[in-house]
């Protein structure tokens, strides 16, 4: 309602006189698309539930995309702001030539954060428990399923048969429903099957294929071009949210969690978080250096969806996260 007298007074006393300047309240609203909603990225929510953003006068709508695919295609529609999601979707649409490109502008992860839930406990995991079975593996060409396939090519794992027609979204409903004989999962979904007694985790992802730009901030370079300060600001908040995660203890990090996991206990929350901190999860800078964008680049070749390099430049814009690191000195 206040936004709708808002436009009337506008309306009514402002445009008839020439006068111009009636501020949208919604200026400082940034539409952010997830690439799915896990502890993973704790450095966004703690941003969000301690009022870092606040602090810097933006509001966020976070929206869950279920997939980096859906992500961008909501960047491209701008029915959202920011996404966040692998840069391999941005990787995929460097070379088409586009006006106006989608480009990373800052990175939150640093390797794979999915672990393979199996339906069997294993005392002592090794790869080849995999060979000549089913696993439910995400999207072709989604990170996801390209580091699974790296992982499993690395230790020479035969005839594992990655699914992958089963949305992003949807591998947790399968699996529990009867497809596959494993699944790769997210924290806090990881944990709650183990608690629900549906599987039982058995080894991370990430801490075989080592570090990559795994997932990452990303937008229409006109959204930068024209919300240069906001944007700014954004990671600013972002990285106030990583420095409490590394400093603070595990309840107040569950604390500043909770509200963005509704139904999740405290006990899956500690244990989330333990997870992701033992194998190094979140990106200390928002740098993205090219050293772990050619790992990226190499993985997705292996999984045969580049057959050429993409010049990092075309991908990443690092100059903003170096101008907000000043800030933190």
């Amino acid at each position: 309602m206040k936004k709708f007298l808002i436009a009337i007074l506008c309306t009514l006393f402002l445009v008839p006189f020439g006068i111009v300047g009636c501020k949208d309240d919604d200026s400082n609203v940034i539409k952010v698309c997830e690439v799915t909603h896990s502890v993973f990225y704790a450095p966004l929510y703690i941003a969000i539930n301690n009022g870092y953003f606040e602090e810097y006068d933006i509001e966020i709508e976070l929206s869950n995309g279920g997939g980096a695919d859906k992500c961008m295609n909501a960047l491209v529609s701008k029915s959202a702001d920011i996404a966040l999601m692998g840069p391999e979707a941005t990787i995929y649409v460097a070379n088409q030539g586009k006006q106006d490109m989608p480009v990373v502008f800052g990175q939150l992860t640093q390797r794979d954060g999915s672990f393979i839930i199996g339906r069997e406990q294993v005392s002592e995991f090794t790869w080849d428990v995999l060979s000549n079975k089913e696993i439910l593996g995400g999207r072709q060409g989604g990170v996801p399923a390209m580091t699974l396939e790296y992982a499993i090519e690395k230790n020479n794992v035969e005839n594992c048969t990655i699914n992958y027609d089963v949305a992003f979204d949807n591998l947790t409903s399968a699996f529990i429903g009867g497809t596959g004989d494993f699944v790769t999962a997210f924290e806090p979904t990881a944990s709650q099957i183990v608690a629900n007694g549906k599987g039982y985790i058995l080894a991370s992802v990430g801490a075989e294929t080592g570090e990559i730009p795994y997932t990452a901030f990303t937008a229409n370079r006109s959204y930068i071009n024209e919300n240069k300060d906001n944007v700014m600001n954004f990671l600013r908040a972002i990285i106030k949210g990583y420095n409490f995660l590394v400093s603070a203890s595990i309840d107040e990090i569950v604390n500043s969690l909770r509200p963005s996991f509704d139904g999740t206990s405290d006990e899956l929350l500690k244990k989330s978080i333990e997870a992701y901190i033992e194998i190094d999860s979140w990106s200390r800078t928002p740098v993205m250096s090219k050293v772990a964008y050619d790992n990226l680049i190499k993985i997705m070749k292996n999984a045969g969806k580049l057959t050429e390099d993409v010049a990092f430049e075309k991908v990443v814009d690092n100059s903003i996260a170096q101008e907000v690191l000043k800030d933190f000195v």
